[in-house]
């Protein structure tokens, strides 16, 4: 699960584990299409399935295990959010690099909200100061953090979903099936996260 889709922007590293290896990176999932002049167009949902599969399978997300409580939600697991796209994001509230991804998502979310998108932030602490579920909720609303936040305050999610180094920010995108089709470390790469859920959600 450890997969990278685009590396290269500033996040912060929990110590590595010794003896652990990095994961290597999945193919871009950029792409490009041309149609030669007085050819017919094709259709458009056929277009979207096209970009779908054009996507890297990084192969099905795990749901979230211990999770020590939910806040600005109704649900309590991934596999509750099966049939619509969802954007996971791995965050503390005291990081810069995930403070700088919050105005990506706000409008993302502003964008897409409703029966077939969602985000949930995995709020896994690096310190101490984070681990308090009042300051956690006093900082999504002074960040404009408005979607469903899972407190992963022993870190056990973000470690089993990253492997060693983990990092903050980590952003994945799954699709309908769970299934994770965008990841990504640290800030940027807001383009590929944008495109990735609109063709998920065609």
């Amino acid at each position: 699960m450890g997969l990278l889709m685009v590396v290269g922007a500033c996040a912060s590293a929990e110590p590595a584990d010794t003896g652990s290896t990095a994961a290597p990176a999945p193919p871009s999932t950029s792409t490009t299409t041309s149609t030669p002049i007085g050819t017919t167009q094709p259709d458009p949902a056929e277009e979207e399935a096209v970009a779908e599969t054009s996507l890297p399978d990084l192969g099905p997300a795990a749901d979230l295990r211990g999770i020590d409580g939910w806040l600005q939600a109704d649900v309590e697991s991934l596999e509750e959010l099966l049939g619509k796209v969802v954007v996971v994001q791995f965050w503390t509230f005291g990081c810069h690099n995930c403070k700088a991804t919050i105005p990506n998502l706000e409008a993302l979310y502003a964008e897409h909200q409703g029966a077939d998108f969602e985000i949930v932030g995995v709020h896994s602490p690096e310190f101490d100061y984070e681990k308090d579920p009042d300051a956690i909720a006093a900082a999504a609303e002074d960040l404009g953090v408005t979607w469903p936040i899972a407190l992963d305050t022993a870190r056990q999610n973000f470690r089993s979903w990253q492997g060693s180094p983990a990092y903050w920010p980590r952003t994945y995108v799954l699709d309908r099936e769970g299934h994770i089709r965008f990841d990504h470390i640290g800030e940027g790469a807001y383009e590929e996260l944008n495109e990735t859920v609109a063709v998920l959600l065609g």
